[in-house]
């Protein structure tokens, strides 16, 4: 197995240079080492694989030092996740008017700056999130047996903790009292994150404590993938102005057509496949679908990983490598931006269900995972993720300084982001033929 020494551009270039020949490689860390794999057959027997074998939540509590950044509640009680795959999937055609309403108030808040509804609470979930990243980057620079000792140092988990139930501890109170003194279905009873938590919270679960981590946690992973992954659409739109008519035309259609809801953001093609487009270059990662390694694995190619090392999928390889694309006919010019890329291969599909949509698993298309554990949220993030692109579409002309072209993104170890450095400027749009802002006449 080759042996691939990390530092800037390696995990990039290095794991397309061997993947497409069928081999593995490993990248060392502080404490142990990631067998970084790809390819359709080493992405399915990963899938197939029993928790017990190579295990996906003990990968993530060691990225993430949860024990350290969210507590133990989280770290041995993951009941939330199940809350977000069922409660919040099915509840998307009747709070998504709420989405649209949160995001129309948080475009006026920034562009231009205007008074938010709750500035504390927006900026400490925030917050939360940046400190847990940094906590985690922190402690995983440590050797094992040092790392309860960074956990202590470096992160504020029980501050934020605090200062979140200043927020939270009276409607958490005055939800467990109405379902005390009326059950659970009491008149009235709200169909939103808390409600889905208590629906399933027993016991100790069911304490403000408990119930303020479970939305910390919650909002983390929406507002630190979605921010980052909303951040390269704009970059790329700025980029590539030349999609942006026939996004406009097909957003104005649609509303006008059905209305705007949930269930006409199915039918807006373009934009669903612009959104894909720049994720399957973009990303946040260079590897998804990470494991621990409970006992030793081995691949159907002979391929040994040893009991406590990771796994790992280099998507970034396979989303960008030209030799993979001539094999799977996926991605022809695999390098260059290509907005409608996935909306021209529906074109060629029946109608129904098209595994070239954003939310599709598939073993070629890795953003998401696959399988299983694939993201729980990923029919939420996509939802909110055309809203705000369609706003955007709709409202405002973004381009950079001096229409000049995409900046390059920054790495750190194996996570990528816009530059931060750059951001793209914002015009409003007009509706052709008029003045009035395009919002006036299809989003309100």
């Amino acid at each position: 197995m080759p042996v691939i020494w990390f530092k800037r551009g390696t995990i990039r270039h290095a794991n397309v240079q061997f993947y497409y020949r069928g081999a593995a490689f490993k990248i060392p860390g502080v404490s142990r080492w990631t067998v970084v794999v790809s390819g359709r057959q080493m992405v399915d027997e990963i899938r197939k694989a029993a928790d017990d074998h190579i295990n996906f939540r003990e990968a993530v509590i060691e990225s993430i030092q949860t024990s350290y950044t969210f507590g133990p509640e989280i770290r041995y009680d993951a009941y939330h996740v199940e809350v977000v795959r069922s409660s919040l999937t099915r509840s998307l055609v009747e709070r998504f008017p709420d989405v649209q309403n949160e995001i129309a108030m948080a475009f006026e808040e920034y562009i231009p700056a205007t008074k938010g509804r709750n500035p504390d609470y927006r900026d400490l979930n925030v917050e939360f999130t940046v400190d847990v990243i940094r906590a985690a980057q922190t402690i995983n620079m440590f050797p094992g047996v040092l790392r309860p000792f960074a956990g202590r140092y470096f992160t504020n988990v029980e501050s934020q903790i605090q200062r979140a139930m200043s927020h939270l501890r009276p409607l958490i109170e005055e939800r467990l009292e109405k379902e005390a003194e009326y059950g659970r279905d009491w008149p009235g009873r709200p169909n939103d994150l808390l409600s889905w938590l208590l629906d399933i919270a027993e016991g100790k679960q069911r304490t403000v404590r408990d119930l303020t981590m479970r939305i910390l946690v919650i909002n983390f992973a929406a507002i630190h993938t979605t921010s980052m992954a909303f951040t390269q659409i704009l970059f790329d739109l700025a980029a590539n102005p030349s999609f942006v008519p026939a996004l406009r035309e097909e957003v104005e259609s649609v509303i006008r057509e059905e209305g705007l809801s949930k269930i006409s953001f199915h039918k807006m093609v373009k934009l669903d496949s612009f959104i894909k487009e720049s994720q399957r270059l973009g990303g946040n990662a260079a590897v998804v679908m990470q494991r621990k390694v409970l006992r030793d694995f081995t691949f159907s190619d002979g391929t040994v990983v040893p009991k406590g090392n990771n796994i790992a999928v280099a998507n970034f390889a396979m989303h960008h490598d030209e030799a993979y694309s001539n094999i799977s006919e996926n991605y022809p010019d695999a390098s260059v931006f290509d907005g409608f890329r996935f909306s021209k291969m529906r074109e060629k599909q029946a109608e129904g269900f098209s595994k070239h949509q954003m939310v599709a698993l598939t073993q070629e298309y890795i953003v998401f995972g696959h399988g299983k554990h694939a993201c729980p949220g990923r029919f939420f993030a996509v939802n909110e993720l055309k809203a705000l692109l369609a706003y955007t579409v709709l409202n405002y002309d973004v381009s950079f300084k001096d229409n000049g072209p995409r900046p390059a993104d920054r790495w750190f170890n194996l996570s990528v982001s816009p530059d931060p450095k750059f951001y793209p400027n914002a015009a409003r749009a007009s509706a052709q033929g008029d003045n009035e802002p395009i919002e006036h006449k299809l989003l309100n």
